[in-house]
């Protein structure tokens, strides 16, 4: 597994995978959607299954004296180790704006989605949609990626649009806390994402490994 990992980092990434965790920053920008960054930090990725895919990285890894599955378990890791360095960005950006900048008044008077732990939340749910639909659909075939990157886009930007409506329903306010505001409503939210970040992306890990047991390169 050491070695698969080593491979996916330093053969089979793209640099702009690498380059796209930077977009975690956008959650500084105020008038602004700030759960784009969580796009493009995964449009980084896909770059990478893009280079895999046209380097025969999969056929090569399959050629190795490895287990199938370790080969599968080995993309998933490498996916979550990039989206956890733009969740480490997007955490600290959120942790300056709900304490050093949580009076600014460019951040008072932002009408769309405040980053706050509600919105980390759903950045690890966009996050977990990620795993389960591009990266599961990805190992139906282990080739095809273009059906499963679209439908990723059209539900991750479902979910961003419900994201930065609800707070604007009528005992919703609450979501788009300030600071310190609600914590422990904000925390709990948080806690929420993380969790089904992590089971979709064991189920679909899960699913995968099976799937590409079966399927013949």
């Amino acid at each position: 597994m050491r070695n698969l990992l080593i491979k996916e980092f330093k053969l089979s990434a793209s640099f702009l995978s690498y380059l796209f965790i930077l977009f975690g920053l956008m959650f500084f920008l105020p008038g602004y959607p700030v759960l784009c960054g969580v796009f493009f930090v995964t449009l980084g990725i896909f770059q990478s299954f893009q280079n895999a895919r046209e380097t025969n990285d999969i056929l090569f890894s399959v050629l190795l004296p490895v287990a199938k599955r370790d080969i599968v378990k080995a993309k998933y890791i490498f996916v979550c180790i990039i989206e956890l360095g733009g969740l480490l960005i997007m955490g600290a950006a959120v942790a300056l704006r709900m304490t050093v900048f949580a009076n600014s008044e460019v951040y008072r008077t932002n009408a769309l989605m405040n980053a706050n732990c509600f919105s980390l939340g759903l950045a690890f749910l966009i996050f977990g949609l990620f795993n389960s639909i591009f990266v599961g659909g990805f190992f139906k075939t282990a080739y095809k990626f273009a059906l499963p990157f679209i439908t990723y886009i059209i539900v991750a930007f479902l979910t961003l649009g419900i994201g930065e409506a609800l707070h604007y329903f009528p005992g919703l306010e609450a979501l788009n806390s300030f600071g310190t505001d609600n914590l422990a409503l904000q925390l709990l939210l948080l806690a929420s994402g993380i969790v089904l970040f992590l089971l979709l992306t064991w189920i679909s890990m899960k699913k995968s490994c099976i799937k590409f047991e079966k399927t013949d390169l």
